[in-house]
C-alpha cells in the first residue's frame, strides 16, 4: 500500500499537478488498492479541519490582504526606508526590514512577497539594482513571513506536534531577526562591490527627524503586531481570536483612518482571501489523509525507530534532519510537509533531548527556505510574476542568498538558545 502511495505521489508530482491533487489522488489510489472504504477520506479531511486553532488561517490571510489594500503596508515600507534607506544598499535592506514588519501581521510568505515586491522591485530597479537581483532579494526575504510570528505554518506545526502555538511564535522571533540581518549584510556587501544604490549622506539629526516623522505616520500600523502578540501572550485572547482582531483592526484603519481602503474594494479583498484560504485548507485536508495512511501502516513509528537507531548523537540527528528537510522543501508544499513529517520527526527529536519548540523552529526555518528553492518554491513564482523575470534568470543571484540561509539554518539548529531563551 505504501509503495502504491509513494509511486502515485511521485508520478503526480512529476506531472506538475497541484500539491493538493497530488496528495488526494495518490491517497485515493492507495486506499482503493487496499479495498479500504473511501468514506475514510471524508472522515480524515473533516477531522483535520475541525479545529478552532486552524480558523486563524483565513483571518490572518484576510488581515494581510486588508493591510496591502488599506495603506498599512506602504507606511511600513516608509518607516523601513527612514531607518535603513540612508546606507549603500539601503533600498534592498528596506525590502528585508519591510518584510520583517509585514511578517508580524500577515502570517503568509507569499502574501508578504507579493505586497512588498510589487512596491519595491520597480523602485530598486530605478536605483540601479539588476532586476534579477532585486527579485532575488524579495523572494529570499519573503520567507520571513512564516518565521516571524504570527505564522500560518507554525499554527499547523503546533497542531500536528501538539505543542503551544504561543510558545512557537515566541521561538520564531530571534531566528527571524538573525535571517533578516544576514540578508541585509549580503545586500550591503554586494552593493559596495558592484557599486549600485548610491545614497546621499545625512546627519544624525536628519536621520532621527526622518525616523520620527515616519514612525508617527506608521504608528497605527506598528500598533497592530503589538495588539496581536501582546494580546496572545497577555492572555487576552487565543491565536484564532488574535487573527480576528487583526483583520478587524486592519479593516478599521484602512477604511476610517487612512481611508485608502474603499468600500467597493472589500468584495475583491474578501474574495481573494477566501480563495487563498481555501487553497491552504484543501492542502491541509488532503495532507491529513496522506498522513493517516502513513500512520495506519506504521511508517512514522518505523522511521522514528530508524532515526533513533541510526545514531546516538543529537548533532548528527539534526544534520540528517536538516538535509532531509531541505530536500523535502524543494519538492513539497510547506503545510503538507509539516502535517506529514511533524508527527514522525518531533518524537524522534524528543528522544534525543531536543526541545520540541526548538525543533519546530528548525523545521519551519528549513521549509521556509524551501519556498525559495525550485521546483516548487512558491516565492519564486510570485516574484517572477511581480518582477516579470524568468525563473532561470533568478537562479544566479539567488544562490548567494541560499548559501547564507543554509548557514542561518545551521546556527538556528545548533544554538537552541535563539529559540528557547524566552521560555
Amino acid at each position: 500500500m505504501i509503495s502504491i502511495l509513494m509511486i502515485g505521489f511521485v508520478a503526480f508530482l512529476a506531472a506538475s499537478m497541484p500539491i493538493a491533487a497530488t496528495l488526494g489522488l495518490s491517497s485515493v489510489i492507495a486506499l482503493h488498492y487496499q479495498d479500504t472504504p473511501l468514506l475514510i477520506l471524508a472522515q480524515s479531511a473533516f477531522e483535520a479541519l475541525d479545529s478552532f486553532s486552524l480558523m486563524a488561517i483565513p483571518f490572518f490571510v484576510l488581515a494581510g490582504n486588508l493591510m496591502q489594500s488599506g495603506g498599512i503596508a506602504q507606511r511600513l515600507v516608509n518607516l523601513a526606508n527612514a531607518i535603513v534607506g540612508w546606507v549603500r544598499g539601503g533600498l534592498g535592506s528596506v525590502v528585508v526590514l519591510s518584510t520583517m514588519f509585514f511578517s508580524t501581521m500577515s502570517g503568509s510568505s507569499s502574501a508578504t512577497t507579493a505586497a512588498i515586491g510589487s512596491t519595491l522591485i520597480p523602485a530598486m530597479e530605478r536605483k540601479g539594482y539588476p532586476r534579477n537581483f532585486a527579485a532575488a532579494i524579495t523572494a529570499s526575504s519573503g520567507e520571513l513571513g512564516v518565521i516571524i510570528p504570527p505564522s500560518i505554518p507554525m499554527i499547523v506545526y503546533a497542531l500536528s506536534a501538539n505543542v503551544s502555538v504561543a510558545s512557537l511564535f515566541l521561538a520564531g522571533i530571534f531566528p527571524g531577526i538573525l535571517i533578516g540581518l544576514s540578508l541585509m549584510l549580503v545586500i550591503w556587501v554586494r552593493a559596495r562591490l558592484v557599486g549600485f544604490d548610491a545614497v546621499q549622506e545625512i546627519t544624525l539629526g536628519q536621520w532621527l527627524a526622518n525616523v520620527v516623522r515616519a514612525s508617527g505616520d506608521a504608528a497605527l500600523a506598528v500598533m497592530m503586531p503589538v495588539i496581536i502578540l501582546g494580546g496572545i501572550y497577555g492572555g487576552l485572547f487565543t491565536t484564532t481570536e488574535a487573527a480576528v482582531v487583526a483583520a478587524l483592526y486592519a479593516m478599521f484603519i484602512g477604511l476610517f483612518v487612512y481611508r485608502e481602503l474603499k468600500w467597493s474594494e472589500l468584495l475583491d479583498v474578501f474574495g481573494r482571501s477566501a480563495v487563498t484560504s481555501a487553497i491552504i485548507l484543501v492542502i491541509v485536508a488532503f495532507a491529513a489523509i496522506f498522513a493517516y495512511i502513513l500512520t495506519m501502516n506504521q511508517v512514522p513509528h518505523k522511521l522514528g525507530h530508524f532515526l533513533t537507531q541510526a545514531s546516538d548523537s543529537p548533532i548528527f540527528f539534526l544534520l540528517l534532519v536538516n538535509v532531509a528537510l531541505f530536500i523535502v522543501g524543494m519538492l513539497m508544499e510547506t503545510l503538507a510537509a509539516i502535517i506529514i513529517l511533524a508527527p514522525i520527526l518531533a518524537p524522534a527529536a524528543i528522544h534525543f533531548g531536543i526541545d520540541p519548540i526548538h525543533f519546530g523552529t528548525i523545521m519551519i526555518v528549513n521549509l521556509a527556505v524551501g519556498m525559495v528553492t525550485p521546483p516548487v518554491g512558491i516565492n519564486l513564482f510570485v516574484v517572477c510574476q511581480v518582477a516579470n523575470v524568468r525563473l532561470e534568470q533568478l537562479m544566479k543571484p539567488l544562490l548567494i542568498f541560499l548559501g547564507v540561509l543554509i548557514i542561518d539554518i545551521l546556527i538556528v539548529s545548533y544554538v537552541p538558545a535563539l529559540s528557547t531563551w524566552m521560555f
